[in-house]
C-alpha cells in the first residue's frame, strides 16, 4: 500500500522482497528469476512434501523492492546501506528482474519502487527463504 492505495496484490504464490547490490549482473538476475520460478516449495495436494514450484501451481508473484535487506548493523548504532545499489541502478535491475519473471507467463505484481510502502504478508506455513548469489571473483 502506498498513500493508502493498494499498488499490487496477489493470491497464492510468492512474495519476493528484492534487494540489489551494485555488483549484480543480468546473469545473476536471470539465475535468481529461474530459481524463484523453479524452487519446489509448495506441497502436492494431500501431502506435506514440497514437490511443486510456483509455476506448477500456476501461482502469482508479488515483487517488492527492499534495499534495507542490505542494511549492515555490525558497526555503530545505525545501519549502513552502502552495500545496496544506488537507486538509479537498482531500479533498472529491479525492472529487469520483474521482466524475467513475467516472461514465465505467471501473473506478476509489484510494489512501487522507492516508495514508502506498507506490505502485508500472510505466510502459508513457516517458510521464509533467503536467495543470494555472490558476484564471481
Amino acid at each position: 500500500m502506498v498513500d493508502r492505495s493498494v499498488i499490487g496484490e496477489i493470491g497464492r504464490g510468492l512474495n519476493l522482497l528484492v534487494g540489489l547490490s551494485p555488483t549484480d549482473t543480468e546473469t545473476q538476475l536471470a539465475w535468481m528469476a529461474r530459481r524463484c520460478l523453479d524452487l519446489r516449495i509448495f506441497p502436492s495436494p494431500g501431502s506435506d512434501r514440497w514437490d511443486l514450484s510456483v509455476q506448477e501451481i500456476q501461482g502469482e508473484i508479488l515483487v517488492v523492492s527492499q534495499f534495507t535487506l542490505y542494511g549492515d548493523c555490525r558497526k555503530g548504532r545505525r545501519p549502513s546501506f552502502d552495500g545496496a545499489a544506488p537507486p538509479a541502478q537498482a531500479e533498472g535491475l529491479y525492472n529487469d528482474f520483474v521482466s524475467l519473471l513475467r516472461d514465465s507467463g505467471l501473473r506478476v505484481e509489484t510494489g512501487q519502487f522507492g516508495a514508502m510502502m506498507q506490505v502485508e504478508i500472510h505466510n502459508d506455513g513457516p517458510v521464509t527463504l533467503l536467495l543470494e548469489r555472490e558476484a564471481p571473483v
